[in-house]
């Protein structure tokens, strides 16, 4: 496996991500915000962006089911479905869903020659194999892991979670596979009410600060890696902030910065290929949720 280094870092983005879903909490323009951040002045680690290809549907039809995609091609959701997605249902977020799925599936595979790759977007975890919900449409990280099992470029697959809410549709989707880790660490009474089992599930308390989820972090990290993946699949979500409109987690922006830092440094040290997509993000102000994000792949940027 190639070593975990920060000299060849890509990241992935397209210009067409972030389709118009209209007034909402989740605020699409944080992908073109935090591209344009990082990409504002050279840095030395970052050697170019890439622009994803779409996954195709078979590729999402790997995970997902025959009658949930067609009504998603013909944007033919029930009204109680849409409900649930919680996202207007029109030719363009569905194209954009696919572009950032395949944006996944393309950083996957530039992160197992390179060591890292970073996807400024994905990381839809409550994308269910026959129904989206919680904003997510598709299930981008295990449709990159099954295509990339398919092709046999990977075998065993770990997924770090670490947006503020559980990763059901992952945990579902994956529950059966012993060659996929699913490991969530969330707020252990907010969103989603359902939370199938993961791995292994860490529940936090409302309030939970830097100190106690870095303690929680560095204990569960060692069983992560015990299955010793080909791939890890980190979800950095920014929503454990403590300013964040949808989460009960309480961590500052240092304490998220460390985060990233424990969790790529334990990777790193693993000698295991990482892929880092965003997930969530919903801070009072979209500034924190950039400056959150941003913050993740400029650790990534720095780790040599």
């Amino acid at each position: 496996m190639p070593p975990l280094s920060a000299t060849h870092v890509k990241l992935v983005y397209s210009p067409h991500y972030g389709p118009d879903i209209g007034p909402h909490v989740f605020l699409t323009e944080k992908y073109r915000r935090v591209h344009a951040r990082l990409t504002a002045e050279p840095h030395p680690n970052l050697r170019g962006v890439i622009e994803p290809e779409t996954a195709t549907w078979d590729q999402l039809a790997l995970v997902h089911s025959e009658a949930y995609l067609d009504k998603v091609r013909t944007c033919t959701l029930s009204a109680d479905e849409i409900v649930q997605l919680e996202l207007p249902l029109t030719d363009s977020v569905v194209e954009g869903f696919r572009l950032m799925t395949g944006g996944t599936l393309t950083a996957a595979r530039r992160a197992l020659v390179d060591g890292v790759c970073g996807h400024i977007g994905g990381g839809f975890h409550h994308a269910f194999a026959s129904h989206g919900e919680g904003f997510c449409l598709f299930n981008d990280v295990a449709v990159a892991t099954r295509a990339l099992q398919l092709e046999r470029v990977v075998s065993r697959v770990a997924v770090v979670d670490l947006d503020v809410h559980h990763g059901n549709g992952t945990a579902l989707i994956c529950g059966r596979d012993e060659s996929v880790f699913t490991f969530s660490m969330h707020d252990r009474h907010n969103y989603p009410v359902y939370k199938p089992q993961s791995s292994l599930d860490v529940g936090l308390p409302a309030g939970t600060t830097d100190q106690d989820y870095l303690r929680h972090l560095r204990q569960s990290l060692p069983q992560v890696l015990a299955h010793q993946p080909d791939l890890v699949f980190y979800l950095a979500g920014a929503d454990p902030y403590e300013d964040d409109q949808l989460g009960q987690t309480k961590l500052t922006k240092a304490g998220l910065r460390e985060r990233d830092r424990v969790v790529l440094s334990a990777v790193r040290g693993a000698a295991v290929p990482v892929v880092i997509v965003l997930a969530g993000g919903y801070a009072r102000q979209l500034a924190d949720t950039i400056d959150i994000h941003a913050a993740t792949f400029a650790v990534a940027l720095a780790d040599g």
